[in-house]
């Protein structure tokens, strides 16, 4: 069987590896000239680094399993979560049960209320119990008021801005479920990483599938989709270089944004609603090459809406700084709307805006400390999900015959990250074959 796969993320590289390893020809196709999506990577210090941050939970399963299906779980490195929460101008550890109780911002009973709703919320199993209310109206009645105000609508609004208050609470619940699977038997929070980068990931996929007889094409567009009787015939692309060529496939799978896929094709009204119905919100993300440590925090949610960042993350504090030159590797980073003016902004002007608020996370901290910096924007990185959004999610299975959709927007109720788009596209793969089988 012939297949083209849209997409060189690790969502894309995932189901042209389990194609190519089952016998079939595969061809991948990627517009940007370099391979991983959201997970590639640059140069930085000697080392290698993703252009967003990721890390792994114990609970990201798919790409545990594969590291170690591809030879590389030695790579895999565990450290305990170092956590923290700015409020009002303090820095609150937030990694361990006992940190709860200790949060001062809020009330004795509030500390106690909270913990007493993150037990149920890592307890529950049917997460579709909550479809039909959002997270806002949950954590305001269940949680309280005051813990609300102080934890959960900054966060909210930091990650879905104008959205915040039709988040669907399935969304929140994940982050629960998510977190408690990852604490090992002391209860402690491990993080997780690929030593080398998960650049290590990405090129060992793309060696596997080309040694499999698959093909990888980067700087080159897909310009459409190509059907006849309801049924993929094949794709048209466009590299750099050359003209429009038309390419024969039995499969196509895209691994593209939903409001993507109507462009490359006419599809009936009611699915390509779906497709547009889905509402995405951009990221942007700076990285600070310091000379000095920011803080001792790996993640540090920002509960102030005078700091113009949701994140900081300081990735040395779960990587070694040797990774980078003897470099310490700060992210600051934001989900923003379309409308952001920070979209029209150069790194410069970013850079300079962020510089006072870098001195509120650490006092100490100077311009001087900068050795460099990399701001780098995605438009599409964070579905919305609203209520009885399972209704409104366009089915991986398109209407047209062969051609089938393994998007970001589809791993609901899990929220946005590389393991679940994995695992999305791989089960996607597995179903297509499976139905061509049987078409056969």
């Amino acid at each position: 069987m012939k297949v083209g796969i849209i997409g060189g993320g690790v969502g894309g590289l995932g189901a042209a590896y389990y194609l190519a390893e089952r016998g079939h020809q595969v061809a991948l196709y990627e517009r940007a000239p370099f391979l991983g999506g959201l997970a590639s990577t640059f140069d930085v210090g000697g080392g290698r680094l993703e252009r967003f941050y990721h890390h792994l939970f114990l609970s990201d399963t798919t790409i545990i399993g594969l590291l170690n299906e591809l030879g590389l779980g030695d790579r895999l490195i565990w450290e305990d979560s170092k956590t923290a929460f700015y409020y009002k101008g303090k820095i609150y550890p937030f990694s361990t049960p006992m940190d709860l109780l200790r949060f001062k911002p809020v009330s004795l009973i509030d500390r106690v209320r909270l913990g007493l709703v993150t037990v149920y919320l890592q307890r529950v199993k049917n997460w579709r119990k909550f479809e039909n209310t959002t997270a806002a109206s949950f954590m305001r009645k269940w949680a309280g008021k005051r813990n609300y105000e102080v934890i959960w609508e900054p966060l909210l609004k930091g990650k879905f801005t104008t959205y915040h208050d039709q988040i669907a609470m399935p969304w929140l619940w994940t982050k629960f479920a998510t977190r408690v699977s990852s604490r090992d038997k002391t209860f402690k929070e491990k993080l997780g990483y690929i030593r080398g980068s998960w650049g290590v990931l990405i090129d060992t996929l793309e060696e596997r599938i080309k040694q499999r007889g698959g093909e990888i094409h980067t700087s080159t567009s897909v310009n459409r989709i190509l059907t006849e009787g309801g049924r993929v015939t094949g794709l048209e692309v466009q590299s750099q270089e050359g003209q429009p060529a038309q390419r024969p496939f039995d499969l196509v799978i895209a691994t593209i944004p939903s409001f993507a896929l109507p462009r490359l094709l006419e599809l009936p009204q009611e699915y390509a609603a779906k497709l547009h119905g889905v509402d995405y919100e951009g990221a942007i993300a700076v990285i600070w090459v310091l000379r000095q440590s920011l803080s001792p925090i790996y993640w540090l949610n920002i509960a102030d809406p005078d700091i113009p960042f949701l994140l900081v993350l300081e990735q040395t504090n779960l990587v070694p700084s040797s990774e980078y030159g003897g470099k310490h590797i700060v992210y600051t980073a934001n989900y923003v709307t379309r409308y952001d003016p920070r979209w029209s902004k150069s790194p410069e002007e970013i850079v300079q805006e962020y510089i006072p608020h870098m001195k509120k996370i650490n006092p100490d901290f100077d311009e001087s400390w900068i050795e460099t910096y990399y701001v780098h924007k995605e438009p599409a990185a964070q579905p919305i999900v609203t209520v009885n959004y399972s209704e409104k999610m366009p089915s991986t299975r398109t209407p047209v015959k062969g051609l089938w959709l393994a998007a970001m927007s589809q791993v609901y109720p899990e929220d946005r990250g590389t393991n679940y788009s994995l695992k999305l596209a791989i089960e996607v793969a597995r179903q297509a074959e499976e139905e061509m089988g049987r078409a056969e």
